[in-house]
């Protein structure tokens, strides 16, 4: 009587071996999941601090072009006002 009784508990435990080797399977899937989530996570973090650094240099470069169009905007104007000083100033001298 007792081997089909140890029959049947081997039977249960291979059914549990079994069980826990699909398990450490997928355990196993799962972390090359990760594994491969991180990887891509991580570039994806690379490439947006190579943006960040890029944006500002972009930036640093259109404070610099906009100090440099105010400089010659004010000079523009002063030519301008200059100029026309200077007409008005020969139109009166020769009436």
């Amino acid at each position: 009587m007792e081997a089909p009784n140890s029959a049947a508990r081997l039977d249960r435990i291979e059914e549990k071996i079994d069980r826990l080797s699909d398990a450490m399977i997928s355990i196993a899937r799962a972390e090359e999941k990760i594994l491969a989530m991180e990887s891509k996570y991580e570039s994806a973090y690379q490439r947006m601090n190579k943006f960040s650094e890029k944006l500002d240099i972009i930036t640093s470069r259109v404070e610099e072009n906009g100090r440099t169009a105010a400089i010659f905007q004010k000079a523009f104007w002063m030519v301008l006002a200059a100029a026309i000083s200077a007409a008005v100033a020969h139109f009166f001298m020769i009436s």
